[in-house]
């Protein structure tokens, strides 16, 4: 597990503002969720990159408070500058923290708040380790409000002929199959702008069917309340799911 959380690490910290310069729209499975529910009460978004879903709210006449947490200072840094030119009464809604949420003291970024919708948007599938997966999500549930809802997608790259063509060889990143679960991947990533020369990375994915996510979320002591597919090439590459404390 230490292994593909540094290597996951490593990726962000050396191409984390260059990925989040192609993510500068909000994916349609995500405009679906933050649609459908009143944009009031207290919201925790984890793993919030440069803050694109509060960036959103903001824009929306967003009425209730933000926490917005994240491992990456580059990326916090970005989300923070934003919120710093918002006028006083918007931005006083709004707060980012460095966290990660591969470590079990992560919650400590919360002190003693609680929350009524909790966002963990293309997150879980960086997170390596079945246990560590539902360790993360029980101490969500902890953490939400009496009504709340967890909000999560996981990437679904096994749709795209495409992205499974970006399959590495662990062989290359020093890590022995043995010690994976069956769905954990490498996969590169590719950048280039007009110009300069492309950047190439590795990370770590893992590929969750809905059997397997349903499953975790029982054993998180959640009830999954809906599931839908949305995004990219036919629509399929994201599958999101809304949970209940059960």
């Amino acid at each position: 597990m230490s292994k593909l959380l540094a290597l996951n690490a490593q990726f962000y910290q050396t191409f984390g503002l260059a990925f989040a310069s192609t993510r500068q729209r909000l994916q349609p499975g995500i405009l679906r969720v933050l649609s459908r529910w009143p944009l009031e009460g207290h919201w925790l978004d984890l793993g919030c990159a440069h803050g694109g879903i509060a960036r959103w709210l903001a824009q929306h006449n967003f009425g209730g408070t933000y926490l917005g947490l994240d491992f990456s200072q580059a990326l916090l840094a970005e989300a923070q500058a934003w919120a710093a030119h918002l006028k006083p009464d918007l931005a006083a809604r709004f707060a980012f923290r460095q966290a990660d949420l591969g470590h079990p003291a992560w919650v400590e970024a919360l002190e003693d708040r609680r929350f009524d919708k909790v966002l963990m948007f293309a997150v879980l599938h960086h997170l390596p380790g079945q246990v560590h997966r539902q360790r993360l999500l029980a101490q969500v549930r902890t953490r939400l409000n009496p009504g709340g809802h967890l909000v999560l997608s996981v990437w679904q790259f096994q749709n795209s002929p495409r992205l499974l063509a970006r399959r590495q060889p662990w062989a290359r990143v020093g890590i022995d199959t043995a010690d994976l679960e069956p769905g954990d991947t490498l996969l590169d990533w590719r950048h280039a702008l007009p110009g300069q020369r492309e950047q190439v990375g590795l990370r770590y994915v893992h590929a969750f069917s809905h059997e397997e996510l349903h499953h975790l979320a029982q054993a998180s002591g959640f009830e999954v309340e809906e599931t839908f597919e949305s995004d990219g090439e036919g629509g399929r590459l994201g599958l999101y799911q809304i949970w209940r404390p059960d």
